[in-house]
């Protein structure tokens, strides 16, 4: 897969900013501090208007293949081409009730967590293909904090569509450091994640988002607590392999037959998945820290690091979007609850259902 980044011919730059290091593709603007929400628009190339025109198609009678010089247009009813302003190009085909949502709107996310951006520390931006998509990744200034040495960066990522084919969503995404594994997962007041659709309230839904996803400090502290608590319930072995079990599960199936102990029908592809995990949670280096060595916290840390660490990917687009919305979220999601039920359970919350 294409890295897909937006190149723009009018100013010869990849449409894409990151600070202090290059991104996986090596494109784009690397810089050396933390921008504002308005120079990280600029440096990103995402300064550019996207308008919605009407659609016309040509009177077929009397049609001429490749003349269509003097034939009537025809206005196409209850459809529009969003179109970038700057290169004139069509982004996509969209209805009536579209609203476009213009990146410098994208940014206001984040300006309204914390109330004109103070603290927002924006990653890296960027365009891709034709500039119908936009993505905005930024650290908040706090970290959650697990045991003394343990640290985990809070992340906001946002990705918008111009063309008709995908809403806007935002997600908070916790980051722990030593290994760079992500532990984003939904807790029980609150998604971490909302998805908007492009409608006429799209702009002032997207600037209240941080109160629907609650994200704040509140999610954080909530968080901080939560793995704290975990990194001090102990797990056995055996505890923990069960639990890897029922989180990789691709389905019910699977689960009936771990209950009846019949292992023999469970596909190879299955039990080497469950080992890989396995290995990872008794073997990794960043699994021997007094938060993680035999603790729940560090079964959470094995499913959602074997994502992050030890699976390949066809690439770090694919990589990305299961971690962000795909298969490893909903594998980290289940080891989540399996742990926060264990945390309060015991080995009675595992069981196979």
């Amino acid at each position: 897969m294409a890295h897909q980044i937006n190149f723009n011919q009018k100013t010869g730059k990849d449409s894409f900013m990151s600070v202090k290091e290059k991104a996986w593709h090596g494109l784009g603007q690397i810089i050396d501090r933390y921008p504002t929400s308005s120079e990280a628009i600029q440096h990103a190339g995402l300064d550019y208007i996207v308008e919605k025109r009407p659609l016309f198609t040509y009177d077929t009678n009397n049609h001429v293949w490749g003349n269509t010089d003097g034939i009537p247009e025809i206005e196409v009813p209850d459809f529009f081409a969003t179109v970038r302003a700057d290169t004139e190009q069509v982004l996509g085909v969209v209805g009536n009730d579209y609203e476009v949502v213009q990146n410098r709107d994208a940014f206001s996310f984040f300006d309204a967590i914390v109330g004109g951006g103070d603290g927002i520390l924006y990653e890296t931006a960027g365009a891709l293909g034709k500039g119908e998509r936009i993505f905005i990744t930024a650290k908040l200034p706090d970290y959650i904090r697990v045991g003394i040495k343990d640290w985990i960066e809070q992340y906001l990522f946002l990705t918008t569509t111009h063309d008709g084919l995908g809403s806007i969503t935002a997600a908070f995404t916790p980051i722990r450091i030593v290994c760079n594994n992500t532990l984003n997962a939904a807790m029980n007041n609150h998604s971490g994640a909302i998805k908007i659709r492009h409608t006429a309230s799209a702009t002032e839904r997207l600037k209240q988002a941080h109160t629907l996803m609650g994200i704040s400090k509140s999610l954080g502290g909530e968080l901080e607590g939560l793995f704290n608590q975990w990194a001090k319930v102990r797990i056995t072995d055996a505890e923990v392999k069960k639990l890897i079990q029922i989180a990789m599960a691709p389905n019910k199936e699977v689960l009936e037959n771990l209950a009846k102990g019949k292992a023999e029908l469970l596909s190879t592809h299955y039990t080497n998945i469950v080992d890989n995990v396995y290995a990872y949670a008794l073997g990794s280096q960043t699994q021997q820290m007094e938060t993680t060595a035999g603790t729940v916290f560090g079964a959470y840390n094995s499913v959602t690091g074997y994502f992050q660490n030890v699976r390949s990917f066809k690439s770090d687009e694919a990589k990305f979007k299961s971690i962000m919305d795909g298969t490893a979220k909903q594998r980290a999601q289940t080891a989540f609850n399996l742990c926060r039920d264990f945390a309060t359970q015991g080995s009675d919350a595992l069981f196979y259902n």
